[in-house]
C-alpha cells in the first residue's frame, strides 16, 4: 500500500471527493496545502474520533431503513470512514448495509439517491456504452457486480432501484474482502422495469419503460459485455438478481468468454454447501446418506443441488446414486416425469413416474412438500422459494417423526420472505431442528438453552472468492474454484471441534475467513491452469498486496 497520496484537488473538490476525503482528520498541514482552513471547523480529529461520532449517530436512528440510508450517504461522502467503521462493527451493520435492509433500500432508492456511484447503462443509451466506461476515472476497475434488477432478493422486479444490490455487494468485496474501492464498479443495466408502482411514481429514477426482453435485450447484454471484455480484458464480472429465465442463460453463454460467476447460483450453493456439510458434523450422518429435499427450484436451487451432487460424488457416489439422494420441489411441486412447466435446466432431477407411484398423497393433480417429506423422509430441507412460511407446521413435524436432527434451511431472504421462522422451526422439532437461514434472526430461547442462529450468507464466500480471483490473475471461474472456496468454508466451521458449536464462524471473523477463501480459490485456479500467475509464492505475495485496510494516509500536493 502507498505511504502516501499524491493528489491535485483541494477545497471543495477534495472535500467532495468520497475516496479522498478525510474531513476533520486532516492535519493542520493538510489544512495549508490544500486550502482547507475555514471549510472545516478548527477540531482535528483522527478516523477512531470520527467512528464514536458516527456511531453514536447510527445508535440514535430508529428505523433500519434510516440507518440504511445514512450508511449510504456516509459512503458517499467518506469511504475510509464508511468501511472503517463497517468493519469494525460488522456483525452490527451487516444486515444494515446487505441483507435484510437493502431489500428496503432498493424499493425505496430513488427516495434516497443523492450522489452518483457506480454506473446505469440504459437500454436508450445502448449506443454510449463504450464512450461511458472509457472515462479515465474507470481506468483502475478490477472486477464488476452487474444486475438488471428485476429479481431483487425476493421481492422481484425494482427496476433502477436494483442499483442497491450491487453497490451493497461491492461494498462488502472492501469490507469483507480487502479490495481496494477504487477497483470496485457497481453496475445497474436498466432495461425498463413492470413494476407498475414504480412507472406510476413520480420520483422514479430509471428508465420508464416496460422491460426490453427478447433479442433486444440479448443484445444490449451482449453490447456491455463486450465492451468491458475490450476495457478490461481481465476484469472480474459477477451477475446479481438477474430473473431466473435469464440468470443461468446469461451464465452459460459467458462463462467461457470472460472471468465470470453469478453469486445467485454459484454463492448461493457454495455458501450452503459449507454449511450443510458443517451440520453433517454434527449429525454424524455422511452427505452422501442424507435425504435432501430443495424447495423453490430456480436458479439457486439449481445451483445447490448441482453443487451437492458435486460433493456426493467426491465422496464414492454415481452421479446417478447421488440423484436419488434429492427431491426438486418447484411451483407444480416435486419435479416428476409429465410433470407442467419443467424447464430444461430442472431435466437432470427430474424423478422417473414410477418411483412415485406407490407414494400416498394429498393432491391428486400435484406431490407438495408434506407429501414428499411423509413418502421420502427426508433429513435434509433446504428453502430458496422466496415463499413466507413455505414450510408448514404440518411439513416439519411430519420431518422430525423420522429425522433425529432435522436440518432445516429457510434461505430466502429478506426477513418477510423467509419459509419458516427459527422459532418456529425449534417449537416443531422440540428443539431438535439444525436451522440455518438466509436472513439474520436473533437467538431462540429453547427450554432454558440460548440457541444462536447461524444466518447462510453469501457474504462468507463471494468477498473471498472475488479476493482469489483477482490476486491469482483467473482467466476463468471453474466449478472446482467454487467448490474449493464451499469446502475452505466448511473447513473453518466451529462443529468440526463442537458438536455443540455454531455451524460457521462468527461474521465478525468475515475478514479471516476471506483470506482462507481467497486462498483456497487462487490454489485451486493454479492447479487447473487458471492462473495467471506462475506458482503459489507469486499468488500469496500478489494476494497480500490486493488487501486495502482503511485507514488515513497523509497527503501530499501534485504538482
Amino acid at each position: 500500500m502507498a505511504k502516501t497520496i499524491r493528489t491535485k484537488l483541494s477545497g471543495f473538490n477534495l472535500l467532495n471527493n468520497p475516496r479522498l476525503n478525510k474531513g476533520t482528520a486532516f492535519t493542520e498541514q493538510e489544512r495549508d496545502i490544500f486550502s482547507l482552513h475555514g471549510l472545516l471547523p478548527p477540531h482535528v480529529g483522527s478516523l477512531e474520533d470520527q467512528m464514536q461520532r458516527r456511531k453514536q449517530v447510527l445508535d440514535g436512528l430508529a428505523t433500519n431503513f434510516e440507518k440504511y440510508s445514512y450508511m449510504r450517504d456516509l459512503q458517499d461522502t467518506n469511504e475510509t470512514l464508511f468501511y472503517a467503521l463497517l468493519s469494525r462493527y460488522i456483525e452490527e451493520l451487516l444486515p444494515i448495509v446487505y441483507t435484510p435492509t437493502v431489500g428496503e433500500g432498493c424499493q425505496r432508492f430513488s427516495e434516497i439517491w443523492r450522489k452518483p456511484r457506480g454506473l446505469f447503462l440504459s437500454y436508450p443509451n445502448r449506443h454510449r456504452i463504450e464512450q461511458i466506461l472509457s472515462h479515465p476515472r474507470y481506468d483502475c476497475i478490477r472486477c464488476i457486480v452487474v444486475s438488471d434488477g428485476e429479481r431483487i432478493l425476493g421481492l422481484g422486479d425494482q427496476g433502477a432501484g436494483g442499483m442497491g444490490i450491487p453497490i451493497g455487494k461491492m461494498a462488502l468485496y472492501t469490507a469483507l474482502g480487502g479490495i481496494h474501492p477504487e477497483h470496485c464498479l457497481p453496475v445497474l443495466l436498466d432495461v425498463g422495469t413492470d413494476n407498475e408502482e414504480r412507472l406510476k411514481n413520480p420520483i422514479y429514477i430509471g428508465w420508464r419503460h416496460q422491460r426490453i426482453r427478447g433479442q433486444e435485450y440479448d443484445d444490449f447484454v451482449d453490447a456491455f459485455v463486450s465492451v468491458v471484455q475490450k476495457r478490461w480484458p481481465h476484469i472480474l464480472l459477477q451477475w446479481e438478481d438477474f430473473a431466473g429465465a435469464n440468470a443461468a442463460r446469461l451464465l452459460a453463454r459467458y462463462r467461457d468468454q470472460i472471468c465470470t460467476f453469478n453469486d445467485d447460483i454459484q454463492g448461493t450453493a457454495a455458501v450452503a454447501a459449507a454449511t450443510l456439510l458443517s451440520a453433517v458434523n454434527v449429525t454424524g450422518v455422511p452427505l452422501k446418506d442424507q435425504r435432501i429435499v430443495i424447495f423453490g427450484f430456480g436458479t439457486a436451487g439449481i445451483g445447490i443441488a448441482t453443487l451437492l451432487i458435486a460433493e456426493m460424488r467426491q465422496q464414492g457416489l454415481s452421479a446417478e446414486e447421488a440423484l436419488q439422494h434429492l427431491y426438486a420441489i418447484d411451483r407444480g411441486g416435486l419435479l416428476v416425469e409429465g410433470g407442467k412447466d419443467i424447464r430444461t435446466e430442472q431435466l437432470p432431477f427430474v424423478r422417473k413416474r414410477e418411483e412415485v407411484l406407490g407414494w400416498r398423497l394429498s393432491h391428486a393433480s400435484e406431490i407438495r412438500l408434506t407429501d414428499v417429506i411423509r413418502n421420502a423422509k427426508p433429513t435434509v430441507l433446504i428453502g430458496v422459494s422466496g415463499q413466507q412460511g413455505a414450510f408448514s407446521e404440518d411439513a416439519v413435524r411430519a420431518m422430525a417423526k423420522h429425522a433425529a436432527r432435522p436440518i432445516i434451511f429457510p434461505l430466502s431472504n429478506p426477513t418477510s420472505r423467509s419459509e419458516a421462522t427459527p422459532q418456529q422451526l425449534l417449537e416443531w422439532t422440540e428443539g431438535r431442528a439444525i436451522v440455518g437461514t438466509g436472513s439474520p434472526f436473533p437467538p431462540v430461547e429453547w427450554n432454558g438453552r440460548r440457541i444462536q442462529i447461524d444466518q447462510t450468507n453469501n457474504s462468507y464466500i463471494f468477498p473471498g472468492l472475488a479476493l482469489g480471483i483477482i490476486a491469482c490473475g483467473a482467466q476463468r471461474v471453474s466449478d472446482g474454484m467454487i467448490m474449493a472456496a464451499s469446502a475452505a468454508l466448511a473447513g473453518l466451521s466451529p462443529t468440526l471441534q463442537d458438536k455443540n458449536g455454531r455451524l460457521l464462524p462468527p461474521l465478525a471473523e468475515s475478514r479471516r475467513v476471506s483470506r482462507v477463501v481467497a486462498e483456497a480459490v487462487g490454489r485451486q485456479a493454479l492447479a487447473e491452469g487458471l492462473a495467471g500467475v506462475k506458482d503459489e509464492a507469486a499468488f500469496l505475495t500478489a494476494l497480500e498486496a490486493e488487501i486495502w485496510e482503511p485507514a488515513y494516509l497523509p497527503y501530499e500536493r501534485e504538482v
